[in-house]
């Protein structure tokens, strides 16, 4: 297997070409490593070779590194896993530094070949980081690439050199939304930013390559760092105005994550460290810091579930074998509100013929009109083009006919949550959609199995749980109901992926899997409030957990009529073993006083008329107040992660959940669980069993036997064993 090729033309340039066999985007695998580094250590030591270019002979450039290759390099380093990570990282460090020289004298700096990194489309991770290595960088004019370092936002830095390279040559101010926040960037503002020198037309890009190789001087073809005269733009760390951007950086940092991640932490300890030695000892710098990243299990459990879980669950990881492709070619859309409408829009913009039907064509066209203003917003952001919304807009139908739905593969309803209207509109869809088309419910709490009832065919009815904002969102809920067939269950997940989502397949129970969680999390807190804890102190326990927004803040924007609607059905199935009146009195004590969240502007918190959060109402405090110290901020998290994560335990003992992979993965997607713990699983085994049933003990003496461990967490305690231990051990089995 050839993954980079090497050319040489009559005029002694060197093309090296990066086409990995099998894959639609490039990934550095440790196969790739070996042939890059031996064709650099050609063209870099060839005589005839006069400079160099690296591109890809895929429509992008690369999309990082295969992270599979981080376990492999752990694996291989046998009982010492950190030694092995460290010599595999300086080993992509010293195949950069030796592209980056190009055959120039180390000490002198003479002799180098000039490089040029030419990138047809989008380049991430590793794939920038050898563009920072080249002496120049040229984009293709392609709108939809995007170019950056996005290793934050799977726990990690960037560990190959980008670090080290980015900062010295925009300063640490100027890297800081591309290195801390991922930011991805279109060739365009790309080039604004100075990440690249040029962007030119697609089918100029390599002749472009050359003639700036032909045109180059001697000093083009050292990097600013390796020159004598440098200086880090905006000072080093004891440089006055470096100084300030530290400092600043660190306190920004803490503010935004609460010190909860550890890859933020370990960035600006390696750039902060690195800007105050020479350019090769902090790269070394950089990998001891990336080394220590990857030996944290907060690292490992976000790689895990955000990458290699998540992308085997978009890869049909949990589809039913043997059920041949069942992409969707025309969808229908029952309802045309926000859930409807948002379905419409990105099932258009996957290319899929949507009807989308109404009670009346006002509402159908209002539906239509949501992909309108947002195809609108986008061509004004330059992520779009008027063609392109012409086309989305195009495969939209907007009717009242159910008769358009003839020919339809699947519908998806999204009408209110009724069971008499949920009915009414299933037999008015199945009166007229062909004998294999396959029905789903957009249903957020409603049993599939009792909606399916009023199915003629309820091995083809299947629940499809959209989060809102759809477009979005990119958890989708997959619910299976005790009659749906796997036939149904290829169809949704198909689709999930053909609108470039993520899928989790659950069982049918009350709340299903992502809202059994979420409820009990914002019950908790507004249990909290009801004994009196101080709710700041609620709230901020939350985003010190990693949370995006604290539980009264998230009930704000879901509404506090929702959560009274939600707790007087539930008290109505459950009957006498409902046990939730203390957030109760906190909730209904909203509702009576007219505060029903973000859209009255009144809830929990105090808004002005734009809608803009200002404070938390004073008249909780007033309402709700308690006799003695406030508890410990540890007590409060305790309470805020444990409430969650045993619900999921729970899920997985009762079925709902069959795979601890979709938990984890579902968990953060869908309501946000705490990323840099992996997922509520991925924590309960971060901590420890053990630990975890005697926090569960002590929480559940004090507070309720809600907190109790369940069985299976006490037998993974008892046994020394572990969830994915266990689980996963049995999946590779199977």
């Amino acid at each position: 297997m050839t993954i980079f090729t090497t050319e040489i033309d009559a005029e002694g340039i060197a093309t090296i070409t990066w086409d990995l066999p099998g894959r639609s985007m490039n990934v550095m695998t440790l196969d790739g490593i070996a042939e890059l580094e031996a064709a650099i250590e050609r063209v870099t030591t060839d005589p005839a070779v006069r400079g160099v270019i690296l591109t890809s002979a895929k429509p992008d450039f690369a999309g990082g590194m295969d992270l599979n290759v981080l376990a492999g390099m752990r694996e291989a380093a046998g009982d010492d896993p950190a030694r092995g990570l460290f010599e595999g990282t300086m080993r992509m460090h010293r195949l950069m530094r030796r592209l980056e020289l190009a055959g120039a004298d180390p000490k002198t700096m003479k002799g180098g070949k000039p490089v040029v990194w030419a990138s047809p489309g989008t380049a991430a991770g590793i794939g920038f980081e050898l563009g920072l290595c080249c002496h120049r960088r040229i984009v293709a004019d392609n709108p939809r690439a995007r170019i950056g370092l996005p290793e934050i936002r799977v726990g990690l830095f960037p560990g190959a050199g980008g670090t080290t390279r980015l900062v010295r040559m925009m300063g640490a101010m100027a890297a800081a939304p591309f290195l801390l926040e991922g930011k991805m960037s279109p060739p365009d503002k790309a080039l604004a930013a100075g990440l690249v020198h040029e962007v030119v037309p697609a089918d100029r890009l390599l002749d472009r390559a050359r003639e700036w190789i032909l045109s180059a001087r001697p000093e083009d073809c050292i990097q600013p760092w390796d020159r004598k005269d440098y200086k880090m733009p905006g000072g080093t760390p004891y440089h006055p105005a470096g100084f300030q951007v530290f400092v600043g950086a660190a306190v920004m940092v803490h503010g935004k994550t609460q010190g909860a991640y550890p890859a933020p932490k370990a960035l600006l300890q390696a750039v902060y460290e690195g800007a105050l030695v020479p350019f090769d000892t902090a790269l070394r710098v950089e990998a001891r810091w990336f080394t220590h990243l990857l030996m944290n299990p907060s690292s490992s459990a976000m790689i895990r579930s955000l990458f290699l879980n998540k992308e085997a669950l978009e890869k049909g990881a949990v589809r039913p074998a043997g059920i041949p492709d069942q992409r969707v070619a025309k969808l229908g859309i029952l309802g045309a509100g926000m859930m409807g409408a948002g379905i419409a829009l990105v099932s258009a913009q996957a290319g899929i013929e949507v009807v989308l039907i109404d009670q009346t064509q006002e509402a159908a066209d209002r539906g239509k009109a949501y992909s309108e203003a947002y195809m609108d917003k986008g061509i004004q952001r330059g992520q779009a083009t008027p063609e392109k919304k012409a086309e989305v807009l195009g495969r939209i139908t907007a009717t009242t006919d159910y008769a358009a739905l003839a020919g339809a593969d699947l519908v998806i309803e999204a009408v209110f949550e009724d069971p008499e209207v949920k009915a009414d509109v299933t037999r008015r869809a199945e009166a007229v959609i062909g004998a294999d088309c396959i029905f789903a419910t957009n249903t957020s709490t409603l049993p599939i199995t009792d909606l399916a009832g009023a199915s003629q065919r309820p091995d083809q009815f299947i629940g499809i749980h959209f989060f809102s904002p759809v477009e979005k969102m990119m958890l989708v809920e997959i619910i299976r109901g005790r009659k749906t067939g796997d036939r149904a269950v290829a169809k949704a997940l198909d689709y999930v992926r053909q609108i470039r989502k993520t899928p989790i397949v659950v069982n049918d129970a009350r709340f299903f899997y992502a809202n059994r969680c979420i409820i009990p999390y914002v019950n908790e807190a507004a249990r909290m409030v009801a004994e009196g804890v101080e709710p700041a102190l609620v709230e901020n326990a939350a985003r010190q957990l990693g949370m995006p927004v604290g539980p009264l803040q998230l009930t704000d924007e879901t509404s506090i009529d929702l959560g009274v609607k939600i707790a007087r059905a539930t008290r109505a199935a459950l009957g006498d073993a409902y046990d939730n009146q203390d957030a109760d009195s906190v909730l209904f004590f909203l509702y009576e006083a007219g505060r029903l969240g973000r859209k009255a502007k009144a809830g929990f918190y105090e808004y002005d008329e734009k809608g803009k959060r200002l404070r938390i109402w004073p008249g909780l405090r007033e309402r709700f107040r308690r006799d003695g110290p406030q508890p410990p901020v540890e007590e409060v998290k305790n309470r805020l992660a444990m409430i969650q994560a045993l619900e999921a335990v729970h899920a997985f003992e009762e079925g709902v959940l069959t795979d601890i992979r979709e938990g984890d993965v579902g968990a953060i997607l869908g309501w946000g669980f705490m990323p840099w713990s992996g997922g509520p699983f991925s924590w309960l085994d971060m901590l420890g069993p053990k630990r975890a049933v005697a926090i569960c003990e002590d929480l559940a003496a004090r507070h309720g036997p809600r907190f109790a461990p369940t069985a299976l967490l006490r037998e993974l305690a008892e046994r020394g064993e572990t969830f994915y231990g266990r689980f996963t051990a049995r999946q590779k089995a199977a």
